[in-house]
């Protein structure tokens, strides 16, 4: 019987490493869009926003993100919701994303 990995807040943050906004190479944890994340029992919630409100990226965005969460073990249900308060700033990037872009 295979080891199915447990269903976190960290496993789906990981997860979401794999989406991009497609303007800018860099995934969205890094970028620093994504708000909240929260695991309970198989449902989870993810609160992100994007770059600029007006962004049309954004259904593809949140999307995607929906559809790399859907395909993790052990997920049930899974609610990404667009929120823009508060609104993103570079200062959100992560070290990581920094790098990614050159700003370091």
């Amino acid at each position: 019987m295979a080891e199915t990995a447990t269903l976190t807040q960290d496993t789906v943050l990981e997860a979401l490493k794999d989406v991009y906004d497609p303007e800018i190479p860099v995934n969205v944890v890094d970028l620093g869009l994504v708000y909240d994340c929260s695991v309970d029992d198989g449902d989870v919630f993810v609160k992100m926003t994007l770059t600029f409100a007006g962004c049309g990226m954004g259904p593809y965005i949140a999307q995607q993100a929906e559809w790399r969460i859907a395909e993790m073990d052990g997920v049930e249900d899974v609610e990404v919701e667009m929120v823009y308060e508060p609104p993103w700033s570079p200062d959100m990037i992560t070290e990581d994303g920094k790098s990614q872009l050159g700003l370091d």
